[in-house]
């Protein structure tokens, strides 16, 4: 717990202070809204402690925020691709990607004991987190342009986003009737990590366990697993199919 507790100490100091600005770009008004977007629930479990309600309240503005740019970027296009779009921008993967690319790893304070962080995407839930602050510090409109500079702008490439497929278990189904394979997803097991349900769900061909992913829901769990599977398989293209 010495860690923890250095790292408190840290959070208090200038040294915080200049490491939040730079990550930030802007002079942060209530500190504490930041110490507590960048705190997990692994350290502190109390409501008003750790970064869940803002990574909530982050997580609704961040779409808000992209739903907007994209209704600007892309005036003749139908709400379907837009919807599409939108889900590629705030995929879980993507958005830990470019948490760990802004540095957030080294601001963010976790349990590095705690084993099942590693299959978790808490950098990009951090991330949502101080989209919240942010918003709650400064208002919409400066949230909104910090979000269009130092996260859609530089980090989003929206060319490679429209012909992303991240849908991973529609492409393995659809590979699979294409090919006249069964291709189903059985959840392993269940166990509790620190409070929270941990998935481990198998991609299941013609009744052989191909690969397997570890999540704390299992729809996040199988597109981890056919994720694994589309890779070992070499699949490249597939006629996608609806997801059940």
């Amino acid at each position: 717990m010495d860690f923890f507790k250095n790292f408190f100490i840290k959070q208090s100091g200038s040294s915080f202070k200049k490491e939040l600005k730079n990550l930030l770009g802007f002079k942060p008004g209530n500190i504490s809204l930041y110490k507590t977007a960048l705190t997990h629930r692994s350290v502190r479990e109390a409501t008003d402690e750790n970064n869940e309600r803002l990574e909530y309240l982050g997580d609704a503005i961040l779409s808000a925020m992209i739903a907007d740019y994209l209704y600007k970027r892309y005036p003749y296009r139908e709400e379907g691709f837009l919807t599409e779009m939108r889900s590629k921008m705030v995929n879980r993967q993507q958005l830990n990607e470019i948490a760990l690319r802004m540095g957030l790893k080294k601001v963010t304070l976790f349990n590095k004991m705690d084993g099942s962080l590693k299959v978790s995407q808490i950098f990009g839930n951090t991330l949502e987190a101080l989209v919240g602050a942010i918003y709650l510090d400064h208002g919409y409109k400066k949230a909104s342009k910090w979000v269009l500079d130092c996260i859609i702008l530089p980090h989003m490439f929206m060319d490679d986003l429209e012909n992303l497929e991240i849908n991973h278990k529609n492409k393995l189904y659809g590979w699979a009737n294409k090919n006249g394979r069964v291709l189903e997803f059985e959840t392993l097991n269940e166990k509790l990590e620190n409070g929270r349900r941990l998935f481990t769900v198998a991609a299941m061909l013609d009744g052989k366990n191909i690969a397997e992913g570890k999540a704390f829901n299992k729809k996040d769990a199988s597109q981890i697993a056919a994720q694994v599977a589309v890779e070992k398989l070499g699949i490249i293209n597939a006629d996608s199919i609806a997801e059940e």
